[in-house]
């Protein structure tokens, strides 16, 4: 498709509640291979004005009935950009969509059409493709329909430290399983395509904010599973292993997102939302307003 350091406990921590089933319905595992789009919005052009942008995106895909969806969402933290996750299967998976995708000429020629005017507000725009590490994933495998916020945290490992990395994920998963903490789950990719070599995002879901703050005060009882020595262990292995870490924020957003039907029947208030009794007198003025 052309659509688009604090201690090493805390960041742990907030890896909670999460998985990246992208597109299925109900609990599933997630896909194979991501591609991350990354629109870096202009000031003042966030809102609205990039909405009904990227709603011609959205239109275009239903108008063609296209099978493979995707999921928008938009920066609650650092610079303000929308990220469009689209999963697949595996690269041939990938392959075979970008070609079909240029076969169908009504379909291109409308995503051309909506590219020129979204990039009439966008600054930046930039492309990855991530693989999913199913051995550094806790429990990866949750509904993801229902989900409305993203963490997504990237750590870059130092070149020649892959086994500290491997071995401090390791002992943290064995925290949480020791402290049956149930609802912890975190799902990481690598970062194959699009960036900087040893980079790992590990994509974090909640229904809803107030599951950080749950996870927060859970944190006391991952230290206690861990014990003293294994935090100063933990500690060490981070320090020897990771260079840099970012943990970002975003809130999913159906306008942006094109979604199956499965998903809009499962929370259409969410997907589908109908004007409220406020708005509808001023959407009938507006359309007895246009010639």
């Amino acid at each position: 498709m052309n659509k688009k350091q604090v201690s090493s406990c805390l960041l742990f921590s907030a890896m909670v509640v999460g998985s990246t089933a992208l597109m299925a319905q109900g609990p599933m595992p997630p896909p194979k291979v991501v591609e991350v789009i990354r629109e870096y919005v202009k000031p003042g052009k966030a809102g609205m004005a990039h909405e009904k942008t990227e709603s011609a995106f959205v239109k275009a895909m239903a108008n063609a009935n296209w099978p493979t969806h995707y999921l928008g969402l938009t920066s609650l933290t650092g610079k303000s950009r929308a990220l469009f996750l689209v999963p697949y299967d595996s690269y041939e998976a990938m392959e075979k969509d970008n070609a079909a995708t240029a076969k169908n000429k009504a379909l291109s020629t409308a995503l051309d059409h909506a590219t020129e005017a979204d990039g009439a507000l966008l600054d930046e725009v930039d492309q990855g493709v991530l693989l999913y590490n199913e051995k550094l994933s806790f429990h990866s495998t949750i509904d993801i329909t229902q989900m409305r916020f993203l963490e997504a945290t990237s750590y870059h490992v130092k070149p020649g430290h892959r086994s500290e990395w491997d071995q401090l994920v390791k002992m943290v998963m064995e925290a949480y399983d020791k402290a049956a903490l149930g609802d912890v789950n975190w799902t990481t990719f690598e970062l194959s395509y699009g960036g900087e070599d040893g980079t790992f995002i590990v994509f974090t879901w909640h229904k809803a904010l107030a599951e950080i703050d749950h996870g927060m005060l859970e944190d006391k009882q991952f230290q206690s599973a861990m014990g003293a020595d294994g935090m100063k262990k933990l500690d060490e292995l981070y320090g020897d292993s990771v260079s840099s870490a970012d943990n970002e924020l975003f809130a999913v957003n159906p306008s942006m997102s094109y979604v199956s039907d499965g998903w809009i029947k499962s929370d259409p208030n969410f997907w589908k939302p109908k004007a409220s009794a406020s708005t509808k007198p001023a959407v009938a003025a507006a359309k007895k307003a246009t010639p």
